[in-house]
């Protein structure tokens, strides 16, 4: 018998439906019950392609046993963090105060008003592996809730101003200059020189941090590019990257990417994609291209929805297995290529399965649990094979036979924004028009479907239902994304969005008193702390997004509002950022945005191909561009532009200050040159 999560569309509490344990969403009526009742809350928080997530399912809430003793004991709250970051959040910080960890499943025990008192991740059903039992933590809780009341009463006052203090951080300079080169600095001391990224295992993709740097030292060839260059070939040649595939895993167990969590996430491979995007630019290796392209293909290919809008995740297990899907005996691929008729139309010869074996390191031993990731065994620069895509287009196609991994196909507002972003930058400098349509698909999905009855946008849709109120990083990502479409086509109704949605941020996420923004709007559900979320890692901060966005949209519009609230932001966390820059790399990017010489360019007149391959042929992370016919006036940056002797032309500016407008590439491409 179906529980009360079958009324939602979150696929990770559908995933819970069934269970016996007696499962509340997030809500009133579940919070209600437990102050009527005085009751103690047990509240789980995990999502859908988490491996030990569905390990605790299977374990305990799937065990009779197990569930009559919670339905008697708790009010029984299930959460799927991506839906609900905001929850999420609060309860994650208070199980790292309790435990000095955190991670999913996250099972916090609350007192009726939502209070924490005790929490941690992951518990076995039985002793063996050296730690309490679910049984016996639960057990440990009541004793504790019905004979120390008085003590969780007096703790609580003391928790509560813990998970609000950041919204309570006052404003101080935002820092220098010289200050960020030092952060920059010390970011770098922390590479890993010989497998690239930062820090030891489990390793993510740095994508904030590596943009940061190539933003930085896009002129130059200095220690930071190195260091991208290894981090980007270190994980393309990976087993965290999808070989047959494309598309990169969520994070890499092993501290040379080998080994990954094998569930694939829509924000990573966004992100990741515009790291390639720029690293192709900056660095000029068609490898990086390649795999942006082979990324956004596969999210095009098994991630959009028919309305335009893109899937969360694919799980990590099939089966039963975590990997079973993607991983291969030397046997099976053997057997795939010795079948692949295909070879020889496709490449002018079959493929040699040992030279095919070789270069995506397959051995009888296997690297993963007697079995095989591939990856490129010779690093990312090896040559291929002689027939290497015939037999990596016939390995995807038997891999397609095969048992997939669960899909969780919501679409989250702010995910769908990096999807944006990326399809249409990429789409503008690759010559990729379908990028461009699908990116200007998905906005469309977003800025119509994706809204309540009022305009306001939503979290999260599935089924054809739209819902739960958006977060300040959907906002935030979207006003970028949107930013980053209307330069990639120059289609004024996407500024005029951002614009637009900049404002609505700002009125409903601003923090007038102190500034920067709160993760919630005023007039979200109240909770037990309003907060201000920040850390750049694995995904940006609203905050920091909304700090860059900001300042784009500022430099494209001129108006000196955006740039203040954006400022805002700089000077209540800019300290802890260029002390902790691993942890605010996004953040860094806005600051360093606020220092550099901004360009901003005005391309007018009616064939603007040619000037507009100017400005894209490099990464120019401190150039905003404009662009429309003799006449328009929308960006503001366009008013009162006009062709030069019936030539299309550019105008190159620094605070709606212009140069003399030219009409020649080359001459475009000098004003450029340190841009």
């Amino acid at each position: 018998m179906a529980n009360r999560l079958a009324a939602e569309t979150s696929p990770y509490l559908l995933q819970h439906a069934e269970n016996p344990v007696d499962w509340y969403p997030w809500g009133e009526e579940a919070l209600g019950r437990a102050r009527a009742e005085d009751l103690p809350i047990l509240l789980s928080v995990g999502y859908s392609a988490c491996h030990w997530c569905h390990v605790m399912e299977r374990e305990s809430f799937e065990d009779p046993d197990t569930a009559a003793f919670m339905n008697a004991n708790f009010v029984c709250i299930k959460v799927d963090r991506e839906e609900r970051p905001d929850v999420d959040a609060i309860y994650m910080e208070a199980v790292q105060g309790f435990t000095g960890q955190g991670g999913w499943p996250m099972t916090v025990f609350l007192d009726p008003e939502g209070v924490p008192f005790y929490g941690g991740t992951y518990f076995p059903p039985d002793t063996a592996r050296g730690m309490p039992s679910f049984r016996m933590v639960m057990e440990a809780v009541l004793e504790a809730y019905r004979g120390k009341r008085d003590e969780i009463r007096e703790r609580a006052d003391m928790t509560v101003g813990r998970l609000e203090a950041l919204a309570k951080v006052e404003p101080s300079d935002v820092p220098s200059a010289a200050q960020l080169d030092g952060a920059v600095a010390t970011l770098l001391s922390h590479a890993d020189p010989a497998n690239g990224g930062f820090g030891s295992a489990p390793k993510f993709p740095p994508a904030s941090s590596l943009e940061l740097i190539l933003s930085r030292e896009a002129g130059s060839r200095g220690e930071g590019l190195a260091h991208v260059e290894r981090t980007l070939d270190a994980m393309l040649a990976g087993g965290i990257y999808d070989q047959l595939g494309g598309g990169f895993a969520r994070y890499s167990v092993d501290s040379a990417w080998q080994v990954p969590h094998f569930e694939k996430m829509l924000y990573d491979n966004g992100l990741l994609a515009r790291a390639y995007l720029h690293g192709y630019q900056v660095l000029g290796h068609a490898r990086y291209r390649r795999v942006c392209e082979e990324t956004l293909d596969w999210m095009l290919r098994e991630m959009r929805g028919p309305e335009g809008g893109f899937y969360s995740a694919y799980d990590a297990d099939s089966e039963g297995e975590e990997g079973k899907f993607y991983v291969w005996t030397p046997a099976e691929i053997r057997a795939v290529l010795a079948g692949d008729a295909a070879g020889p139309a496709a490449t002018g010869g079959r493929a040699d399965p040992d030279a095919i074996l070789a270069y995506y390191g397959v051995t009888e031993a296997g690297n993963f649990e007697g079995k095989n990731i591939l990856h490129l065994a010779e690093g990312a620069a090896a040559a291929a094979p002689s027939g290497l895509d015939a037999a990596r287009a016939a390995l995807l196609a038997a891999r397609a036979e095969r048992v997939p991994p669960g899909l969780d196909d919501k679409r989250l507002c702010s995910w769908n924004a990096l999807a944006i972003a990326a399809l249409a930058e990429a789409g503008a400098v690759l010559g990729r028009p379908d990028y461009l349509e699908a990116a200007e698909a998905c906005a469309e999905f977003v800025l119509g479907t994706m809204r309540d009855g009022d305009g306001r946008l939503l979290r999260t849709y599935k089924d054809g239902r739209a819902h739960l109120n958006a977060y300040l990083e959907d906002h935030a990502f979207t006003v970028e994304a949107l930013l980053v479409l209307y330069e990639a086509g120059f289609d004024p109704r996407w500024f005029a969005a951002a614009c637009e949605l900049a404002e609505t941020m700002i009125e409903r996420f601003g923090d007038e008193e102190r500034g920067g923004f709160f993760s919630t709007s005023a007039d979200h559900e109240s909770l037990i702390a309003r907060r201000k979320e920040v850390g750049d890692h694995p995904i940006p901060a609203g905050q920091s997004a909304a700090a860059l966005g900001l300042l784009r949209l500022a430099a494209l519009s001129g108006e000196r509002a955006f740039a203040d609230s954006a400022l805002g932001v700089l000077a209540l966390f800019g300290e802890p950022a260029v002390t902790h820059p691993d942890s605010f790399a996004h953040l860094l990017r806005a600051l360093d945005f606020h220092h550099s010489k901004i360009r901003e360019v005005a391309l007018v007149g009616g064939d603007l191909a040619t000037l507009e391959g100017v400005v894209r042929a490099a990464f120019r992370p401190n150039v905003v561009v404009a662009g429309g016919p003799a006449g328009a006036t929308e960006p503001p940056l366009l008013d009162a532009r006009t062709e030069i002797g019936g030539e299309p032309a550019a105008y190159v500016c620094e605070g709606f200050t212009c140069n003399l407008p030219v009409t020649d590439p080359a001459a475009l491409e000098r004003e450029l040159a340190d841009a």
